[in-house]
């Protein structure tokens, strides 16, 4: 598989093959991350294909100082918090209700495959949204520490912070 920058490239080159090489690559990943920032699976998924038609129609640049995943889950993250700003009036879900849609949904079941790993998942999904990120970034995307910092904007001491305090919870 090549990876996203060359796929990015290919696109950028008029080969829209290169586009759909990045979509199924990321976007299962995409939309989770978007999801912890959310909360509605649905939305996340309208952000995620919002996501890439940013790529397909402004072909932003990308520069190559972090890696092209780190890039592109920052474009994701600025689609929702975009969202957030411009629907102020997010409603509310419960745990729970999250919980069963993303059963009905199997999105759990067909991206994290060992049961362990879905109570893990549950269980971070109970946290606040920060401590959620952080932890679906570090060990669900395995970004490091410096990508996890550039995507939430944050410091690499606030990353490790944030990652020891939603650890203890």
């Amino acid at each position: 598989m090549n990876s996203g920058a060359d796929n990015y490239r290919r696109f950028l080159s008029c080969d829209k093959e290169g586009l759909a090489d990045i979509i199924r690559s990321f976007r299962d990943g995409l939309t989770l991350y978007i999801y912890s920032i959310v909360g509605d699976i649905g939305i996340a998924e309208e952000l995620m294909e919002d996501t890439f038609v940013k790529l397909y129609v402004r072909k932003p640049d990308y520069s190559g100082k972090s890696s092209f995943k780190t890039w592109l889950y920052s474009i994701g993250k600025h689609t929702a918090t975009d969202y957030i700003r411009r629907n102020s009036r997010i409603r509310q879900i419960s745990s729970e209700t999250i919980l069963d849609v993303a059963d009905e949904a199997n999105l759990e079941a067909d991206t994290i495959k060992s049961e362990e790993n879905r109570m893990l998942h549950k269980a971070i999904q109970r946290l606040k949204p920060k401590y959620e990120q952080v932890i679906y970034l570090s060990y669900f995307e395995n970004f490091s520490n410096d990508e996890t910092a550039k995507i939430m904007k944050k410091t690499n001491r606030q990353v490790r912070n944030l990652l020891y305090n939603a650890k203890k919870l």
